[in-house]
């Protein structure tokens, strides 16, 4: 908690410059805590995604065609 105010007061005191320095530090600091997926994970993943926003178009598709058909149907 003590180092959240005293970036806070820091910040306050920092110029237009030092915030956006500030602020590339924390996204820096940030980004080394994440967890990066490996290479089998980043292809098992995007198969599955694509496998799935295949699975969507089809089930989108075949309503499109089933709700035209009763369109016509019923307005001839």
């Amino acid at each position: 908690m003590v180092d959240e105010t005293q970036d806070h007061l820091t910040e306050e005191k920092l110029g237009f410059f030092g915030r956006i320095n500030l602020f590339y530090r924390q996204v820096v600091a940030e980004l080394r805590k994440v967890v990066w997926p490996t290479r089998k994970q980043l292809t098992t993943y995007t198969a599955v995604v694509l496998v799935f926003v295949g699975f969507i178009i089809a089930v989108v598709s075949a309503l499109d065609v089933v709700v035209t058909k009763v369109v016509f149907w019923v307005f001839g």
